[in-house]
């Protein structure tokens, strides 16, 4: 009965939902589904007040409950990595990077001229990123999002979306080759 006296449900929408749709969009960019996901992010939380053991307050525990549901919806949106060749991208990799991981002078990433102290050309950045993100494969979009955004480990990552290491570092390979090309392109 301690449960019922630690959460309050009537309070959720008022006290929670808009913390919870933004973080929601920041990592899916889709208003419809992060609304409906905040929605069913109350409803398991109701279905499951019993469980709820308040080791957290209410929004770290109904922010951990959104976080499971993102993951789901990114292992629904990727099919996996069966179509990419590992052999391909050490090629690939040998082509952009030295053995000890730096860049290859002539792939050396360009500036992007950002001035950090400037929000309004950060905010034209973020939204310039975030473009090039919505390009990724769904896979792609998942696991770098997961890795740079939500500084999750690579292992809960490849457990949570069935990846295994190798295919882990392919993918984060591609999309960081990606971005940086679409930054280059629509950025600069």
């Amino acid at each position: 009965m301690l449960t019922t006296q630690l959460l309050n449900p009537h309070k959720w929408v008022d006290n929670h939902a808009d913390y919870l749709y933004a973080f929601a969009i920041k990592r899916l960019n889709d208003d419809e589904l992060c609304r409906d996901l905040v929605q069913e992010v109350f409803l398991a939380a109701l279905q499951r007040a019993d469980k709820f053991e308040g080791k957290s307050n209410e929004r770290t525990w109904l922010t951990a409950i959104l976080k499971n549901k993102i993951v789901d919806v990114y292992r629904k949106r990727s099919s996996g990595l069966n179509n990419i060749a590992i052999k391909t991208a050490e090629q690939e990799q040998q082509d952009f990077f030295y053995e000890d991981g730096h860049w290859k002078e002539e792939h050396w990433p360009q500036e992007f001229g950002l001035n950090t102290d400037d929000p309004l050309q950060a905010k034209e950045f973020t939204r310039v990123l975030q473009h090039c993100m919505e390009k990724l494969p769904a896979l792609w979009f998942a696991v770098f999002t997961m890795k740079h955004i939500e500084d999750e480990s690579t292992e809960n990552i490849c457990a949570d979306l069935k990846v295994t290491s190798a295919n882990f570092w392919v993918i984060i390979h591609r999309a960081k080759i990606n971005l940086r090309a679409c930054l280059q392109k629509s950025w600069m």
